[in-house]
């Protein structure tokens, strides 16, 4: 009977207190509350005409809008609104529609230009779009993907100058870790597929944080994934050289939001939208 009460302490703490590959804690976090966004955020925004382009995790981000929402006076609620074509925005509210195809950054960046083209450039307050994660991935030539994205912005930037722009990082996937990929680590092996999108995706977010940080805002949603509510990041390391990737209570699948993660990037979001002049 001794043993049977040992074993099952023993499982207990491992099911509330593990180690990451970095010898770190990883406590058990209770589901967030999300009531903590004062009212003069939702009233800041209420007057606003916001547009945003995404696909799937986009989705994800709307939907922690309206969780948000359920915490919220009535008459501080976002009239969130999907567009099925772009249009003059006309009156103020959380617009969103999807843009381009997944797995097709520069899709996304041409739709985008083409919906603030169509309408939205200059009716819009606040406008942004967002890529996904899989949109960059080991094979993605990063460079040619940021320059057109750059060059496309500033364009967009000078065409609708009453229209404010925002930017963001790209979204991350968690990261497949096995004795494999630790072997690999240990020999080290440049190329280990394991990591090679999360590195693409860092290395695309060093690229937009550098490039616009201190000068234009920059909402930096790979932050915020690998943020846990302990303050500590998610990250691995290869070659002495650390990535961020997504923090596994914050996903369903490896890389889509669930309740946790929706609510807690869509709080985030809002915050920083409500700081823009």
């Amino acid at each position: 009977m001794r043993y049977i009460l040992l074993f099952s302490l023993i499982c207990s703490l491992l099911v509330s207190c593990q180690q990451n590959d970095n010898g770190e804690e990883l406590h058990n976090m209770s589901a967030l509350t999300n009531k903590d966004i004062p009212g003069k955020i939702w009233e800041s925004l209420s007057d606003k005409k916001i547009f945003f382009g995404h696909q799937s995790v986009g989705f994800n981000i709307i939907d922690g809008i309206k969780d948000l929402m359920a915490y919220a006076t009535p008459e501080y609620n976002l009239n969130i609104i999907e567009l099925s074509a772009p249009e003059p925005l006309s009156a103020p509210g959380f617009y969103h529609a999807r843009v381009g195809s997944n797995v097709d950054p520069i899709s996304k960046i041409d739709d985008f230009a083409r919906q603030m083209d169509a309408g939205i450039g200059n009716t819009a307050d606040i406008a942004f779009f967002k890529f996904c994660f899989v949109d960059i991935r080991s094979q993605t030539d990063i460079k040619k993907v940021f320059q057109h994205y750059t060059q496309t912005m500033e364009r967009l930037k000078e065409k609708y100058p009453q229209t404010k722009f925002i930017h963001f990082t790209v979204p991350l996937s968690t990261t497949v870790t096995s004795w494999k990929t630790k072997v690999k680590t240990l020999i080290g092996k440049k190329d280990i597929w394991e990591y090679d999108d999360n590195i693409r995706k860092n290395q695309f977010n060093n690229m937009i944080r550098d490039y616009y940080s201190g000068k234009e805002p920059v909402f930096d949603i790979a932050k915020f994934e690998s943020l846990y509510l302990s303050g500590r990041r998610s990250f691995f390391k290869v070659n002495g050289q650390e990535y961020f990737d997504l923090a596994p209570e914050y996903t369903y699948d490896d890389g889509h939001l669930n309740e946790r993660g929706r609510k807690w990037v869509a709080e985030h979001l809002l915050i920083f939208l409500s700081g823009l002049n």
